[in-house]
């Protein structure tokens, strides 16, 4: 199963772990797949029900181009293109030379605080 991790961090957190996956690529170890955010609000916008749900649809039903995906959801071809061009910069969705849409994770793993660290 392939996992992302999703982190909302601070900047000296973000830092360290920064710094943590470079000493790991140095040393040939694979660090996993990580996305990190600044804030609860830059996750959530970036990650929005809409988008969650388009996600969740590409990962059943892989080989739909935009037009195929936003037919298949019902909603606007023009709003589906914006959220897929948000969630393959991202990182969670890839396109493929064709336009097919593949979810290349299995699961997403959410990490947010909601204290600053002592």
């Amino acid at each position: 199963m392939s996992r992302i991790e999703i982190s909302v961090l601070s900047p000296q957190a973000a830092l360290q772990a920064f710094a943590d996956t470079w000493q790991q690529a140095e040393t040939g170890e694979r660090a996993g797949s990580r996305l990190a955010f600044g804030s609860l609000r830059e996750l959530f916008s970036a990650t929005t029900e809409k988008r969650l749900d388009l996600l969740r649809h590409v990962a059943s039903h892989e080989g739909l181009n935009v037009r195929q995906l936003a037919q298949s959801l019902g909603r606007d071809c023009k709003n589906v293109h914006t959220d897929v061009t948000e969630l393959v910069d991202l990182g969670l969705l890839e396109r493929g030379d064709d336009g097919v849409l593949v979810a290349p994770y299995d699961e997403l793993l959410i990490h947010a605080g909601i204290r600053d660290a002592a």
